[in-house]
């Protein structure tokens, strides 16, 4: 945004006033010489505000384009012409900020009820953990008690298998030997292919 013409005040003035009653009444050349004298005042409000050039580029555009379209409701008794270019830029900024905050927040909800997977029915998740469970009992029931000992020890307590032979009290070859029959045993029923 320019800066404010060369010679103007930063209050713009009496000239600031006479040109937006002018401008009130159409004067499209009130409004070139307006321009210059409010332009920069404005940008520079709605930057301290919304603290984004862009933004307060945008903003700026608005409250101008308004202030072209609201001229005649600028009463001279109310307050200076700048007072009330600055009302309406300062309002539109506030305006603005709260909406990008709006935004924001809206995104991050929307990010946040994003679910990663497929939503699921957690009836369903639950009828199928325990379904896998009750298969997996009977399989188990279905192994040696060494297998199923050194399975147990070694995949639901999450010992090592040198631990299992201890426990077992069994050579450490043996434990590693029931745990894989028993798992092969336990494929075998399951249904699960080798991998």
């Amino acid at each position: 945004m320019p800066d404010a013409a060369p010679g103007a005040s930063a209050t713009g003035g009496p000239a600031a006033d006479l040109l937006l009653a002018q401008v009130g009444r159409g004067d499209g050349a009130a409004f070139d010489r307006l321009y210059p004298l409010v332009a920069g005042p404005v940008y520079g409000l709605a930057l301290r505000v919304v603290r984004n050039p862009a933004l307060a580029e945008e903003v700026s555009q608005e409250v101008l384009v308004d202030v072209w379209r609201q001229a005649p409701r600028f009463d001279r008794t109310r307050g200076s012409a700048m007072a009330w270019v600055l009302t309406m830029a300062h309002r539109r900024a506030v305006d603005r900020v709260r909406r990008e905050e709006t935004l924001a927040r809206a995104t991050r909800a929307a990010a946040l009820a994003v679910p990663d997977e497929e939503p699921r029915d957690v009836v369903v998740d639950e009828a199928e953990r325990t379904w896998d469970a009750a298969r997996v009992r009977h399989a188990m029931a279905g192994l040696t008690g060494l297998q199923r000992d050194a399975i147990e020890l070694a995949f639901f307590s999450g010992y090592t298998h040198q631990q299992v032979a201890s426990v077992l009290g069994v050579p450490l070859g043996t434990a590693k030997t029931r745990i894989r029959d028993g798992l092969i045993r336990l494929r075998d029923t399951l249904g699960v292919e080798p991998s």
